[in-house]
């Protein structure tokens, strides 16, 4: 059984802009004002948005990468897993957009996931602004933004055609997925409290299955890169390799590094000597499998 979800906006679709953001990030609604599916209110919490951090034209790849900050569904580590990683994507020439994404106590499943699709969907409908191609841009997510980044991965969809909004027209299907410390199971592997904010203490067995991302990976499943640290106390390890071993079995480039030691919530790691290698070997691997090409002139 798959759980599925749906919306269609009426009338012209509407963006607002800003500087609001922290360092200078255009903040972008994903849904115009008072239209946001599911809202139960209109304040900031109410309000999916986007903080766009673009490559000058000059200095663009073409790549663009959707992150999903952590936080166990229950708040957002903006930082050191979203302005951080933006600022380390810039460096390379690829834009970075992050999903600021409803969670609880106000919201469940499939909220989360609503936001990261419209988020997809949005920066690819919006592609040529940002010099970007819209066959290279991926999805990054960190612990329980790992799970949001994989459930989009597993569960993308080609877009309505009909829509009389432009954004619901494109796919929501990420081109390459980056995976950190990621929670990916609803079963026995599972992060507690990542579950219980998503899907509750006592969710149906077939929902659990559902957002058990292992098990929903197809041939279809975007080019992935994985990293974990052996001793995370927070998300087994066993998220990571169950994964990798489902992108395996169904034939999808997979690429996954499994660290001896290190705590949960490294983000960059910048400041952890094991650790810190790692944002290099996804550079590595972006570069080797073409997303961070640059565009002929």
């Amino acid at each position: 059984m798959k759980w599925q979800f749906g919306w269609m906006l009426v009338g012209a679709f509407v963006v607002s802009f800003g500087l609001g953001g922290a360092e200078g990030a255009e903040v972008v609604t994903l849904w115009p004002e008072g239209a946001t599916p599911g809202a139960k209110g209109k304040t900031k919490k109410d309000i999916p948005t986007l903080h766009a951090y673009a490559v000058a034209k000059e200095k663009a790849t073409g790549a663009a990468v959707l992150v999903c900050p952590g936080g166990g569904y229950g708040h957002l580590a903006v930082g050191h897993e979203g302005r951080e990683v933006a600022a380390y994507y810039n460096k390379m020439g690829v834009s970075a957009f992050v999903l600021h994404y409803r969670h609880a106590p106000g919201y469940k499943h499939p909220v989360p996931l609503m936001d990261a699709t419209r988020g997809m969907r949005w920066v690819r409908a919006h592609a040529a602004k940002y010099h970007v191609d819209p066959n290279r841009i991926g999805v990054m997510g960190f612990s329980a933004g790992g799970h949001l980044a994989s459930t989009l991965g597993t569960h993308f969809d080609k877009g309505n055609v009909d829509s009389k909004d432009v954004v619901e027209r494109v796919s929501s299907r990420p081109n390459f997925l980056v995976l950190g410390y990621p929670v990916i199971s609803m079963g026995k592997h599972t992060h507690g409290g990542s579950k219980r904010n998503l899907i509750g203490k006592t969710p149906d067995a077939k929902l659990v299955e559902y957002l058990s991302n292992e098990k929903q990976v197809t041939k279809e499943t975007p080019p992935t890169f994985i990293f974990h640290t052996t001793d995370d106390r927070v998300v087994k390890v066993e998220n990571a390799i169950l994964f990798y071993m489902a992108c395996r079995k169904a034939g999808v480039p997979v690429e996954l590094h499994v660290y001896r030691t290190g705590r949960h919530g490294v983000g960059l790691a910048s400041r952890n000597e094991l650790l810190k290698s790692w944002p290099g070997l996804l550079a590595g691997w972006m570069k080797g499998v073409g997303w961070m090409n640059a565009k002929k002139k």
